[in-house]
C-alpha cells in the first residue's frame, strides 16, 4: 500500500460505511462477536486447543467467555455504524428506542407472561406430563435472572437486531422480506459457539445446530411483530426476548427431568414456528408494521393492543 492510499483508507471505509449502513452493520456485528468468541472456542470451554479455561461466574463461563463479545457485536456494530452514518441525531433516535418504556401495560403483560406461559406449556406437551413443582430457590431466582438477563443477553443484542436494522430492512424488503433477511443471520451469528460449551460440544449434532437457527428464524417473525406494534418499544422486545431465555434457564431443568436438550430444542422450534405462523395469517403477512409506515419516524405510533394489525 502506497502513503497516498494509507492516507485515504480509512476516510474510504467511513464512505463505505455511510453508503451502505445495513451490510456495514451485519459484517462487524458477526465478524466482531466471531473474533472476540475465538479464545473462549479454543480454550478448555471449547475445542480445547488451549490449556485455558474462563473463569465460572454464576455457575457459568458464559459471562466471561461470551459477553464481552456478545457486546461488540450487535451492540457495537450499531453503535459504529450509527455514529458514522447517522451522527449524533441517528445516535439520539438510535438510544431513544431503548428508552420507551412508556407503552401500553398489557405490552408488558405480553412480555413477560405470555413466553412463560407458552414456553411452560410446551414443557408439558414435550416432557409426556412428567411435571415437577419448581423449587423455592428457582422461584426466588426468577426475577433477579430476569434482570442479568435484559442487561447481558437484552442489552447486547436487540438494539443492533432489531433497533438498528428491523426498520431499514422493512423498509426495504417489506415485514416478511425483512424477517428473511434477519432471522437466518441473527441464527448465523450464534453459530461458532456449538463449538464451546454453550452449544453442547462436543456431543452437538448438526440437527440441534438446523433446529436452533430455524427456531431464531421463526422467533424472529414474532419479535419483528412485537417491536412494529409496541410502537418500536426496545424494552417491550427485550424484555420479549430475555423472558424466554430466563424460563428455560431457571424453571425447565426443575419442571421437567426428563426433557433432554434435544427434545427442549424441538419442542422450542414447535412453538416458535406455531407462533410465526399465527403471526403471518393474523397481520396478512404485514407483521403489526402498518401500510406506508417509513422506515425510522421521529415518533412511531403504538398500537392499542386490541386492535387490528
Amino acid at each position: 500500500m502506497t502513503t497516498a492510499s494509507a492516507r485515504t483508507a480509512p476516510g474510504g471505509v467511513v464512505q463505505l460505511i455511510r453508503r451502505r449502513p445495513l451490510t456495514a452493520f451485519f459484517v462487524l456485528a458477526l465478524g466482531l462477536s466471531w473474533i472476540a468468541w475465538t479464545p473462549y472456542i479454543l480454550s478448555r470451554n471449547g475445542l480445547g486447543v488451549w490449556d485455558f479455561s474462563f473463569p465460572v461466574v454464576l455457575g457459568t463461563s458464559q459471562l466471561t467467555g461470551m459477553l464481552f463479545g456478545a457486546y461488540l457485536g450487535p451492540l457495537g456494530a450499531a453503535f459504529i455504524v450509527t455514529a458514522i452514518a447517522g451522527g449524533r441525531a441517528g445516535l439520539r433516535r438510535w438510544a431513544g428506542r431503548l428508552l420507551r418504556w412508556r407503552v401500553a401495560p398489557g405490552w408488558y403483560a405480553v412480555a413477560l407472561l405470555s413466553v412463560p406461559a407458552a414456553v411452560l406449556l410446551l414443557g408439558v406437551l414435550f416432557s409426556g406430563g412428567d411435571v415437577r413443582a419448581p423449587s423455592g430457590l428457582a422461584l426466588a431466582a426468577l426475577v433477579p435472572s430476569l434482570v442479568l438477563q435484559m442487561l447481558t443477553t437484552g442489552l447486547a443484542e436487540e438494539p443492533g437486531w432489531r433497533d438498528f436494522a428491523l426498520s431499514p430492512l422493512q423498509d426495504r424488503f417489506g415485514p416478511l422480506g425483512a424477517a428473511a433477511v434477519l432471522g437466518p443471520l441473527w441464527g448465523a451469528w450464534h453459530l461458532p459457539l456449538f463449538l464451546t460449551e454453550w452449544g453442547g460440544w462436543p456431543q452437538v449434532t448438526w440437527t440441534h445446530v438446523v433446529e436452533f437457527v430455524a427456531f431464531c428464524i421463526a422467533f424472529n417473525v414474532v419479535v419483528a411483530w412485537l417491536f412494529n406494534r409496541s410502537g418500536q418499544s426496545l424494552p417491550i422486545v427485550m424484555l420479549f426476548h430475555v423472558s424466554l431465555n430466563n424460563t428455560v434457564s431457571v424453571l425447565w431443568s426443575e419442571m421437567f427431568p426428563s426433557l433432554d436438550a434435544d427434545r427442549a430444542q424441538l419442542a422450542l422450534l414447535v412453538g416458535a414456528v406455531i407462533a410465526a405462523g399465527a403471526v403471518i395469517i393474523g397481520t396478512r403477512g404485514r407483521l403489526g408494521l402498518p401500510v406506508g409506515a417509513v422506515a425510522i419516524p421521529e415518533r412511531p405510533v403504538e398500537a392499542p393492543l386490541g386492535s387490528r394489525p
